[in-house]
């Protein structure tokens, strides 16, 4: 009798792991950082907004200006990448990458707390947008936003 339990118990417990283990499979995301192509894709995208200028709380279905999140939210959504709308939250995307470690297309997150984004272009460059001239590109090594750096990711 106890060896037709335990016989029991192990089926129940071995179906009920390949029927969670097979939809998990066929249900999660796959894990996806931005690739080299898509990193290119949304650069080559922003600089041709160079000098857009900025307002504070851009409605997201403009690109007559932006603020330093829709620009990122709108740049990524054009590659398939859905980001929330305010820095703050697209620092909780993705996975966290050391500032010597960064690659084109990572987003650098300045503030504490967080409250502006821009994207990483190479260099110790990013583009981002904030005040005149609108739309721009910053050095991160030196100056104001080297002082202000936080963190970065690699968006999924």
């Amino acid at each position: 009798m106890k060896n037709k339990l335990t016989k029991i118990v192990m089926s129940v417990t071995l179906s009920f792991s390949l029927l969670l283990g097979g939809t998990a499979a066929f249900t999660a995301k796959p894990a996806h950082a931005t690739t080299t192509t898509e990193a290119n894709r949304i650069i080559s995208t922003a600089k041709r907004y160079l000098g857009t200028p900025y307002r504070f709380g851009a409605s997201t279905s403009t690109t007559r200006y932006f603020d330093c999140s829709s620009f990122t939210k709108y740049l990524y959504k054009k590659q398939g990448i859905y980001l929330p709308r305010e820095s703050k939250d697209q620092a909780k995307r993705g996975r966290y990458v050391g500032k010597s470690n960064l690659k084109k297309g990572d987003l650098v997150f300045f503030y504490k707390p967080i409250h502006h984004v821009g994207i990483y272009i190479g260099d110790g460059k990013i583009i981002h947008t904030y005040g005149k001239p609108g739309v721009m590109i910053s050095s991160i090594r030196t100056g104001w936003w080297a002082k202000h750096y936080t963190t970065a990711r690699r968006v999924s």
